[in-house]
C-alpha cells in the first residue's frame, strides 16, 4: 500500500495557553473547583508543557465555558464534517485525484457521535460517487489512524477498491469536561480540534515522495483500559487519564516496535523516522526515554504538539505530513499511534 496524497486542517480560531487561562478565569465553574485544581490548570496552561497554541472550533474563547451536553453536541457536529472535508480536499489535491477516483472513504473520530455517520456528510461535500464504500469507525480515541489505515489495506490488498481516503477529524473542543480530577484537569489544557486525511493506493504516486507502508503491528491492552478512556457524564464525554499514560506508552510502543522490526528483519538503528502521536510533553519524554531517543528524532513529534496541542487521532497525519515536507531523510520510518485501549499501534513506512 502507498500513501499518495496527504491534507490536514484546524479551525482558523488559534488560542495561546496564556489565551486560555485567561479565559477559564471567567468561567462560571471556577470557583466550585479546589484551590488545587485551580493551582494545577495554571501550572499547566502557563508553564513548560510543549504547547504554545491550540486551534478551537470556539469563537469568541468563552464558548468552551458553555459545558451543555446540547451545546458540545451542536459543536461537534457543525465542525466535525467541515474539518474532515476541508482535510479530505486537500488530500485528494495533493495526489491528483479527482472525487470520483475514491472507491472507499474510512472515517476514525472518538469526541462526538453521529448517525448517520461522519462519512454520509463528508461523501456528500466531496462529491464522491454514491456507489463508494464508507465506513465509519469509533471508539479507538487517540490511536485510530494506524487501525483506519489498516481498514484501508485490507480493501486494497482484497481488491476491493484501487484508491481509499481515510480520515481522522476530532472536536476536542466538544468534549471538554471540569472536576478536580487532575488528569481531566490536564486533558482540558492538553487537547486541540483538527483533521487529516491520506489518499492510499495499490500504486505509488510519481509526482511526489514514494511512502510504502510495509510491516504494521498492534497490541490491545484491556487490563489497562481504565487508565485511558472516554466516560460518560451528566451527558457529557469525560476523558479519564491517568498518571500511568507515559509509561503505558511507552511500553507499548517498545514492544510493537520490536515486532515488527524482528518481523522485517531489521535493526532498531535502521529507523530514520520517528513518527510518533503527540500526546503530550511526558507522553514524548517517556517514549524517548525507553527506546533511547534524541530530542531530536522526535522533532516532528514535539513541534505539532508545540503548535496544534494533542489532537487525539488526527495527530500522526500532522506530524508526517510536516515531516515529508521538511525534508526528513529517507529511508525507514516507524508511524505510531496508541490511545484508549489501551491499544498501540505501529507501522513501518519505507520512504523514499
Amino acid at each position: 500500500m502507498f500513501l499518495i496524497g496527504l491534507g490536514t486542517a484546524v479551525p482558523p480560531n488559534r488560542y495561546t495557553q496564556r489565551e486560555c487561562y485567561d479565559a477559564l478565569q471567567t468561567a462560571p465553574f471556577l470557583g466550585a473547583l479546589q484551590p488545587r485544581s485551580r493551582a494545577l490548570l495554571r501550572k499547566v496552561l502557563l508553564g513548560a508543557n510543549g504547547i504554545t497554541a491550540r486551534c478551537l472550533a470556539l469563537n469568541p474563547l468563552a464558548e468552551g465555558l458553555d459545558l451543555n451536553p446540547n451545546t458540545l453536541h451542536v459543536r461537534f457536529s457543525r465542525h466535525a464534517p467541515t474539518l474532515a472535508t476541508q482535510a479530505a480536499e486537500r488530500a485528494l489535491a495533493s495526489a491528483g485525484c479527482a472525487a470520483c477516483d475514491i472507491d472507499a472513504l474510512i472515517i476514525s473520530t472518538c469526541t462526538g457521535y453521529l448517525c448517520p455517520g461522519l462519512t454520509s456528510y463528508v461523501t456528500e461535500r466531496l462529491g464522491l460517487r454514491p456507489d463508494v464504500f464508507a465506513l465509519d469507525l469509533v471508539g479507538q480515541g487517540c490511536g485510530a489512524a494506524v487501525p483506519n489505515w489498516r481498514a484501508a489495506e485490507a480493501l486494497l490488498a482484497g481488491g476491493r477498491a484501487g484508491r481509499v481516503l481515510s480520515v481522522c477529524v476530532e472536536v476536542c473542543s466538544a468534549a471538554v469536561y471540569f472536576d478536580d480530577d487532575p488528569g481531566v484537569l490536564i486533558s482540558a489544557c492538553l487537547f486541540g480540534d483538527g483533521a487529516g486525511a491520506a489518499v492510499l493506493s495499490q500504486e505509488p504516486a510519481g509526482h511526489s515522495r514514494r511512502v510504502e507502508w510495509k510491516t504494521v503491528v498492534s497490541v490491545l491492552k484491556p487490563a489497562h483500559r481504565d487508565q485511558l478512556r472516554f466516560e460518560q457524564r451528566g451527558g457529557m464525554l469525560r476523558n479519564v487519564l491517568t498518571l500511568e499514560v507515559p509509561a503505558l506508552a511507552a511500553q507499548a510502543v517498545a514492544e510493537i516496535l520490536d515486532q515488527a522490526l524482528t518481523q522485517a528483519s531489521m535493526s532498531r538503528g535502521e529507523i530514520r523516522g520517528w513518527m510518533m502521536h503527540a500526546g503530550g510533553r511526558d507522553v514524548l519524554n517517556a517514549l524517548r526515554l525507553k527506546l533511547g531517543l534524541a530530542p531530536e528524532d522526535l522533532r516532528w513529534s514535539s513541534e505539532v504538539l508545540r503548535d496544534y496541542g494533542n489532537m487525539s487521532s488526527a495527530s500522526v497525519y500532522f506530524t508526517l505530513q510536516r515531516a515529508l515536507a521538511g525534508g526528513a531523510p529517507g529511508g525507514w520510518w516507524w508511524l505510531c499511534s496508541f490511545g484508549a485501549g489501551f491499544s498501540c499501534h505501529g507501522a513501518l513506512l519505507q520512504v523514499e
